[in-house]
């Protein structure tokens, strides 16, 4: 098991000590987020007009909003995942008849092949008796 991790961030001007057992840059990112969001609303006049209590909902509802986003984005990704994953299946499938057909074809153009040549021999060996016959006469 990862052992725990503590680690000091900055959020909002605040100093906050953060456990777990992600990785400190892990946490470090986490709270660069949320950093991040709150630099982008205060940059709203509306937004610092707020109470801080509505600031505080305000900002967890576009993180909670954003998270439904990704996680809309990933089952997204994911289905398109098995999707190409059914196309790749389908084609190697595709790919194995064509070849047992390619083989099979094969083996009857070399088994066409044989007997062709072994029909040549034969009208040789014909048109030889043929004009052996014709030089006895």
């Amino acid at each position: 098991m990862a052992s725990k991790t503590d680690t000091e961030v900055i959020i909002g001007g605040k100093v906050f000590t953060l456990s777990g057992y992600e990785s400190e840059e892990y946490l470090q990112k986490v709270a660069s987020y949320i950093n991040n969001k709150i630099g982008e609303y205060n940059k709203i006049d509306s937004f610092k007009r707020q109470p801080i209590d509505t600031q505080n909902v305000l900002l967890q509802l576009n993180i909670a909003d954003d998270y439904f986003k990704s996680k809309k984005q990933i089952e997204l990704m994911e289905e398109q995942l098995a999707e190409k994953e059914k196309e790749l299946y389908d084609l190697k499938h595709e790919l194995i008849a064509t070849q047992m057909k390619l083989e099979n074809t094969e083996k009857n153009g070399k088994s066409l092949q044989t007997k062709l040549d072994e029909s040549s021999k034969k009208i040789i060996q014909l048109e030889t008796q043929v004009k052996g016959i014709g030089t006895k006469k």
